[in-house]
């Protein structure tokens, strides 16, 4: 069970990098993690519930996802690497 979570922190640690990164769309998030769309759809879900603020952006008929805004630390600040 530790193994799998993880598993799961490490795919949204490299999710939120990627989307940092800027011009992925969830297929090709779906591709660069090696897993399915849906869990992609999961794992934004997840990262928005932890206050990260994630927006899908159309740039010139493309859509990919922007990083919009992070969680706040208890000391007030914003979030660094993720």
């Amino acid at each position: 069970m530790y193994k799998r979570s993880e598993q799961i922190e490490s795919r949204l640690q490299t999710l939120v990098r990627l989307i940092r990164e800027g011009k992925y769309s969830t297929p090709k998030l779906a591709t660069a993690l090696n897993v399915s769309e849906p869990t992609i759809s999961r794992s934004l879900t997840a990262l928005r519930e932890r206050g990260y603020s994630i927006r899908a952006v159309n740039d010139g008929g493309k859509w990919s996802y922007e990083l919009a805004g992070e969680p706040s630390k208890p000391n007030g600040k914003k979030g660094g690497a993720a």
